[in-house]
């Protein structure tokens, strides 16, 4: 079993795999690397079946089970905010056409993860023999406490309880990663974190949401989230 756990950062993405020798940390810039991996499952932190309106199921349920930190999981990734308006510049008239078609505003930090996951809807959509599956790193982290909400990642407190839930579910080189592998790269410690947290996600999933056969977008993909 080879499991792998992404999560992106501004200038790319943070790759966990966990499997064979030793864990792996990578720092990698495009998600068309996996192509030339091996591995048995990929759970990343991104968004893969899009609905039309911006409303999936699985952001309802996952926000309903972080509550009260709901706000941890954003929504309305669609599409057509990335196919139909030129991203960085086009952000208004994105949003305008929203409003026209009765639909919620896509948010600054949405409009700024386009680009990412419509690399990863491409990519997806082309290998779909592989089994990569969409993750919430903050859904695994309330899995891996027991069910006990964490501080807010922001804080000290927060970023040393998800070192530590790491560092107990097998990943001991996480100190390391977060205090010096990582630097020099523009990855904060969170993403670290949340990549670690995804390939255990990846590894050994606790569940998913909604459970069993999940809803499906226009082109096929499952709209569920793993953790």
């Amino acid at each position: 079993m080879i499991a792998l756990g992404l999560d992106g950062y501004r200038h790319g993405w943070v790759a966990v795999t966990l499997g064979g020798d030793r864990p792996e940390i990578d720092f990698i810039p495009d998600i068309s690397w996996l192509a030339s991996r091996r591995f048995t499952r990929v759970a990343i932190d991104i968004p893969i079946g899009l609905s039309n309106d911006g409303v999936r199921q699985c952001d309802l349920d996952a926000r309903a089970l972080l509550r009260p930190h709901a706000s941890r999981v954003f929504t309305g990734a669609r599409r057509w905010l990335w196919t139909e308006f030129n991203y960085p510049d086009q952000f208004a008239q994105a949003n305008a056409a929203a409003a026209e078609r009765g639909q919620s505003r896509a948010s600054l930090q949405l409009w700024h993860l386009g680009p990412k996951i419509m690399q990863v809807d491409a990519f997806v959509r082309e290998h779909r023999d592989l089994d990569i599956r969409e993750a919430h790193p903050e859904l695994i982290f309330l899995r891996l406490s027991g069910g006990r909400p964490l501080p807010s990642k922001r804080h000290a407190e927060g970023l040393r309880r998800r070192r530590e839930l790491v560092r107990q579910n097998g990943v001991a080189e996480i100190d390391e990663w977060v205090d010096r592998v990582r630097l020099g790269t523009r990855a904060k410690a969170d993403d670290v974190l949340d990549a670690c947290a995804c390939a255990l996600a990846a590894r050994d999933p606790g569940g998913c949401l909604p459970d069993g056969e999940p809803p499906r977008d226009e082109h096929g993909l499952p709209m569920q989230i793993w953790f």
